[in-house]
């Protein structure tokens, strides 16, 4: 945003009030709107699971819909991204409508797929339909689309707080874009508040126990951040892998969706069990609760790297939340900490180590779970944020300088 002169910071604040206004409605209202028919798509699912045979018919529709109508749109987050760092087209509306009919089919079918990438995509590619209506400069376009990111993934995981960091923090590994500070935090704030007008509800999590902060706590929390790092770095170079493999056996894009369709249907009939499809959140709950089997995060792994790999729509993030929990549920096993509280903190650590967002992480964990885990979230995303390395699950973040470029020269590695 271009510096103004005091007489004209009046207009200039009424411009941006009634964007913010409208993008927070927008995304609010469209988040609401998801976050119900996905919940309905998901009970039908659930109650009528003959609908599962039918994922690569599904595959091959949203295959089609994009290769022949949305190949301006088929990069998704990155895209968004993308726009931020180097502003170009205004982002085809018709991202919007796609992207969310993309995942309705995969969760009805049964693919393994998250919620934010919708989320983010129809935010974003609602906001930036008014940069030519308001006459938004490129640098104006940057920071519109901050606040759309803010606003998506604060309504539709009801943490507006970490919506607002997860923004700034997501665009370069260890650096945060404050000029978007301000209407990040209105749109997000008012997206939130709109979503739950709408009497659109999100799943509360409980921790039972939450030990006092000592030295041995506190070290074994960063020894399970770790084991979140190394995870996170395992499910990026998974996808990245699994996708390179798809697009090089299989170059005709709906094809890829039948094929992967035909491979996730197959394992949950031979597995009996859909633990592992669609959100996952009974999962995530249920490891709050009691131990789980220490292999269903890596189960969630396989079918998640098959299912967006393939070509079907929904994001990576609510998986990332299985992954984690199921993982700290796991570690419960043989680290001598409350079982809740490893889950707590599995929940967001993989996801910190796998978008490089620590910061948001650990705010997503207080409002979430409440600030008495606000230490250990910390040291977990830190730690998991650290072994990942220079990995994630969006590729355009990596156009910044190596995070541990940026440790050397801090700390003169190379003098020592």
């Amino acid at each position: 945003m271009k510096p103004v002169q005091p007489i004209n910071i009046v207009p200039v604040f009424f411009r941006w009030l009634l964007i913010c206004l409208m993008v927070g409605v927008g995304a609010g209202t469209a988040s609401a709107f998801f976050l119900q028919t996905l919940d309905w798509v998901t009970h039908f699912r659930e109650t009528h699971l003959w609908m599962i045979a039918f994922l690569p018919v599904g595959g091959l529709l949203i295959g089609l819909l994009y290769h022949y109508y949305g190949k301006e749109v088929t990069a998704g987050n990155n895209l968004l991204i993308d726009t931020i760092h180097e502003p170009r087209q205004i982002i085809p509306f018709r991202m919007a409508p796609f992207v969310y009919i993309g995942t309705m089919v995969t969760h009805l079918l049964g693919g393994s797929a998250g919620r934010e990438g919708t989320a983010l995509q129809m935010s974003g590619a609602m906001a930036d339909q008014l940069s030519r209506p308001f006459r938004l400069s490129d640098e104006e376009r940057k920071i519109l689309i901050i606040a759309a990111i803010a606003a998506g993934f604060g309504s539709v995981f009801g943490t507006p707080l970490a919506g607002i960091v997860f923004s700034l923090e997501l665009l370069r590994i260890g650096k945060l874009k404050y000029k978007a500070f301000i209407p990040a935090t209105a749109t997000a704030l008012l997206a939130d508040r709109v979503t739950r007008l709408w009497q659109t509800p999100h799943t509360e999590y409980e921790i039972s126990t939450v030990p006092p902060i000592t030295g041995m706590n506190l070290l074994y929390i960063g020894l399970s951040g770790i084991a979140f790092g190394l995870c996170a770095m395992v499910f990026c170079k998974g996808m990245k892998v699994s996708s390179d493999l798809f697009k090089k056996v299989i170059p005709y894009v709906p094809l890829r969706s039948v094929i992967g369709g035909i491979i996730i249907a197959a394992a949950i009939g031979l597995m009996g069990t859909t633990k592992y499809i669609g959100l996952g959140i009974p999962g995530i709950v249920q490891a709050f609760e009691t131990q789980q089997p220490a292999y269903d995060f890596a189960l969630k792994i396989l079918f998640t790297i098959v299912t967006l790999s393939a070509g079907f729509k929904g994001g990576e993030v609510t998986p990332l939340f299985f992954i984690g929990a199921l993982l700290g549920n796991a570690l419960a096993l043989i680290i001598p900490v409350p079982l809740s509280l490893l889950t707590a903190v599995g929940f967001v650590a993989v996801f910190a180590g796998a978008t490089n967002t620590p910061i948001a992480c650990t705010i997503m964990a207080i409002e979430l779970f409440g600030f008495d885990i606000a230490a250990y979230a910390f040291i977990a995303c830190i730690v998991a944020y650290i072994i990942s390395g220079n990995q994630s699950i969006y590729e355009k973040q990596l156009d910044g300088e190596s995070k541990y470029n940026k440790w050397k020269s801090y700390f003169n590695f190379d003098k020592l």
